[in-house]
């Protein structure tokens, strides 16, 4: 099958060729539709498992707590988690936050070209032709709805079993404040919306690395590794304010957002600084794949 005979198969349609060679029918914004791509990594294994781990990760916490000695009396995330359910989705967060996390976005994302590439499909996808920015925006949004998915899963489940299992009370901050169920899950709310944001930078990162590579290990591994290398140097006391350009220095920035009254101001450096290095990588995943010269 030539270009021209393949050029709107990843549409879904079939057309006859043009004389000139074309395709009748033939549009670059038909190529590669999102609802296609996103049932390709649906059915994926590694797609399944993550999102299936994600449900059970908060049953696995909650045995965790009843197996174990659940009468700590300090006033830290793990200590507070079983007064309430709103107390144990925040510290489910809490717990996710500097790794799980990071592993889920930069596996969605980094696995995006990069699988494409090993397994020597990269070329048939352009050679349809599907444009090559196309073809990474798609990628890209579908890594970003699965990622997305997952954060949102992950919350509403926590919540669920923790509001099933300890009730709606109030939630509990780390400064001794009680806040009200209902403020408490707008708290929740935007925490989660926080931590969507503040994970950008590691989705720019992964697909970067992505584009680079034809292993997806690597590119998946790499985001990872700079991510614990980040939370590392952060420790460094020090390295004095040039930490706060650190991508994982504002990871917990939600944390101020879980009061009687919000505190914006970390999470607005943090969100600011998340979406600079989001964009920086971004661009560079853009530029280095529009010029990658693709043999699998």
């Amino acid at each position: 099958m030539d270009t021209a005979e393949t050029a709107v198969v990843l549409s879904g349609r079939s057309h006859p060729a043009q004389p000139d060679g074309g395709v009748e029918g033939y549009r670059a914004k038909r190529t590669l539709p999102v609802r296609v791509e996103l049932a390709r990594q649906l059915r994926r294994r590694r797609t399944r498992l993550t999102l299936g781990f994600l449900l059970v990760l908060p049953v696995l916490l909650l045995l965790s707590f009843e197996i174990g000695d659940a009468g700590g009396r300090g006033r830290t995330f793990a200590d507070m988690a079983t007064s309430s359910g709103l107390n144990f989705a925040v510290f489910t967060l809490f717990a996710s936050t500097g790794f799980l996390l990071v592993v889920v976005v930069a596996l969605f994302f980094g696995d995006t070209v990069a699988s494409e590439a090993f397994w020597s499909s990269l070329k048939y996808l352009l050679a349809a032709p599907v444009p090559r920015v196309r073809l990474l925006r798609q990628k890209a949004i579908v890594a970003g709805v699965l990622s997305l998915f997952g954060l949102a899963l992950l919350t509403a489940v926590s919540l669920g079993v923790g509001v099933l299992w300890y009730g709606a009370g109030n939630l509990a901050t780390i400064t001794g404040e009680a806040v009200p169920f209902p403020t408490g899950l707008v708290s929740l709310a935007a925490a989660t919306a926080y931590l969507a944001v503040h994970l950008t930078w590691i989705a720019g990162l992964a697909l970067w690395l992505s584009v680079s590579t034809d292993a997806p290990l690597g590119a998946v591994g790499g985001a990872v590794v700079v991510s614990i290398l980040s939370e590392i140097l952060d420790q460094i006391t020090a390295l004095g304010s040039l930490r706060a350009y650190l991508p994982t220095h504002y990871s917990t920035a939600y944390a101020d957002l879980l009061g009687a009254e919000a505190d914006w101001t970390e999470v607005a450096h943090g969100a600011f600084s998340a979406l600079a290095y989001a964009a920086l990588f971004t661009a560079l995943a853009i530029w280095r794949f529009h010029r990658k010269d693709i043999t699998s």
